[in-house]
């Protein structure tokens, strides 16, 4: 049995969302950021990274995300920023407007579960966001701080969220590959 890099997120589905989020990444290009983008397919919100996790456990996360029950909720982004901070950029991300409330109760819902399997807590906490680009260098670091405030209160759109999903990452020379291992339904679960 081998392992499996896994995580819990929330894909972006919704086609309006991508394209604006395109925009905003072709921004960062036209300004000569130096930055990797995250490509639009791989664009998701991550509840819960798992790391590499034995395929048991795999299947010990599929049961606990069974139990998982939530009602359909909208996600509203709006606004940038950077991590650790706008003067520090290594990863620029899209924040959310709406639906934080609902991300965090889902989070605080599996985590006990998680918990109790080995897999420990965040120690960053939750903190809901999309990244769409991480930071290579310095290079027109200011042009990008500016950009960043002037997006500060961009509305993006939003999208309604009805199922939340298990990923598995296989890293690639040319980035990350993301698949679909279990998915839970809004109402209900779905079983594999």
């Amino acid at each position: 049995m081998g392992k499996a890099r896994t995580f819990i997120a929330v894909d972006l589905d919704e086609e309006r969302l991508k394209s604006e989020l395109r925009d905003f990444q072709d921004k960062l290009l036209s300004i000569g950021a130096d930055v990797k983008l995250v490509a639009p397919v791989n664009i998701h919100i991550t509840l819960r990274f798992l790391g590499e996790i034995e395929e048991d456990a795999v299947q010990k996360v599929i049961d606990l995300m069974k139990e998982l029950t939530f009602q359909p909720f909208d996600l509203e982004l709006r606004g940038v920023g950077a991590f650790p901070s706008i003067s520090h950029m290594n990863v620029i991300w899209v924040a959310m407007k709406k639906g934080e409330e609902e991300l965090n109760r889902i989070v605080e819902t599996i985590d006990p579960g998680l918990q109790r399997m080995g897999i420990p807590k965040d120690r960053k906490g939750f903190n809901p966001h999309i990244t769409v680009a991480r930071v290579r260098t310095g290079r027109n670091k200011q042009q990008t701080a500016r950009l960043l405030e002037d997006l500060s209160d961009k509305d993006f759109g939003s999208m309604r969220v009805e199922q939340i999903r298990l990923k598995k990452s296989i890293l690639t020379p040319g980035g990350p590959v993301y698949s679909t291992l279990f998915e839970v339904k809004a109402g209900n679960s779905v079983r594999c």
